[in-house]
């Protein structure tokens, strides 16, 4: 995590040098006046405090204000977008007595930033949200630790309130993730299918899967986290659209009942790294994009027969279904290679 530090006081300035100092990839924005406390390293900045924080907000992913809570309150105010895009924000006195996490705590990190700059400073760290004030793990922040995507986010909020209020949840998570990270706190219950856990009674449910569910499923109290297992592997005819890309992939995760946000990353050949189109679907779903030289793609057994026109073209007997299958390291194929106009895709799920 990116993290800027700021710091208008002279105090201030010294105890922005101890954290940058203590926390990797901090810079230290103070006052010109204080750069000779804060050390040749440090940025400083005149005039209005809240132009240096519109600038700096899209560049950071993590903030220390050593300043009072309501100025910081004031400045960030317009630049807040959601709980899913809001960098994390932490709170200090100049004296380093409290270290306070005022946004973001959970999906930006502003939790664990508190604590660091508590550990480095011998603050005292104030976290407010509910589930870590009663000792409990949050839906959000194992999502975060996992790397899955929430669909609809609004349905943590209603997930953690049942979890403090104690009613039953019920669980579908073949990843076995959800068991262990809650550890015996909360009244979960485990099943091992949708319609056994609906049938439950609980009165709120998680599923893990890169399923997509029916709409009878959907409630309310149904939070879905999407582990990302599935790879997409592509190949293209040079010049070749997004648009066409994505028609073929969309269609067949559809077909397949697979969500988008479940795939990890896209799968391709090294000859296509410059092909626009591959770039711009990637792009379009924050996806990154994985290459593989020829030799690489040979190596690998597959079902379907060698491809003539990627033999002529790259030297590869195909690209699509051992490109996927190299991504998922050690995975199996969901979709053997299909074809449509300009574009192959085979998709894999990791292991």
């Amino acid at each position: 995590m990116r993290i800027a530090i700021i710091a208008i006081t002279r105090d201030g300035a010294r105890l922005g040098a101890r954290l940058r100092d203590s926390l990797g990839g901090a810079d230290l924005h103070v006052l010109q006046k204080f750069r000779g406390e804060a050390g040749k390293e440090s940025f400083p900045f005149d005039g209005e405090l809240k132009l240096l924080v519109r600038r700096l907000w899209p560049e950071y992913r993590g903030f220390v204000f050593i300043m009072a809570a309501g100025i910081v309150v004031r400045m960030i105010a317009p630049h807040l977008d959601s709980k899913e895009k809001d960098p994390a924000a932490v709170v200090m006195d100049d004296c380093g007595r409290f270290a306070v996490s005022l946004l973001s705590g959970h999906l930006g990190g502003a939790n664990e930033l508190a604590c660091r700059c508590a550990f480095v400073t011998g603050a005292r760290e104030v976290i407010t949200t509910a589930t870590d004030g009663h000792g409990l793990p949050s839906f959000d922040l194992l999502a975060k630790e996992e790397g899955w995507g929430i669909d609809e986010l609004s349905r943590v909020k209603v997930l953690n309130s049942l979890l403090l209020d104690g009613a039953e949840i019920a669980v579908v998570d073949p990843t076995g993730r959800v068991r262990p990270w809650f550890h015996g706190r909360g009244r979960l219950s485990f099943h091992d299918t949708f319609v056994e856990a609906l049938q439950s009674g609980a009165k709120g449910f998680l599923f893990v899967t890169n399923r997509h569910l029916p709409p009878q499923a959907r409630s309310e109290s149904l939070l879905v986290l999407r582990p990302k297992n599935l790879v997409l592997g592509i190949g293209c005819n040079s010049g070749t659209g997004a648009e066409e890309i994505e028609e073929l992939v969309c269609a067949h995760l559809k077909r397949l009942f697979f969500s988008i946000r479940s795939v990890r990353c896209v799968a391709s050949a090294a000859a296509k790294r410059e092909e626009a189109g591959l770039l711009a679907f990637a792009g379009k779903h924050s996806l990154p994009v994985k290459y593989y030289e020829s030799n690489q793609l040979n190596s690998v057994n597959v079902p379907s027969p060698p491809s003539v026109h990627a033999l002529e073209a790259i030297g590869a007997v195909g690209v699509a279904e051992p490109a996927a299958l190299l991504a998922s390291e050690g995975g199996r194929l969901l979709l053997k290679k299909v074809k449509s106009g300009n574009v192959t895709l085979a998709i894999a799920e990791t292991a």
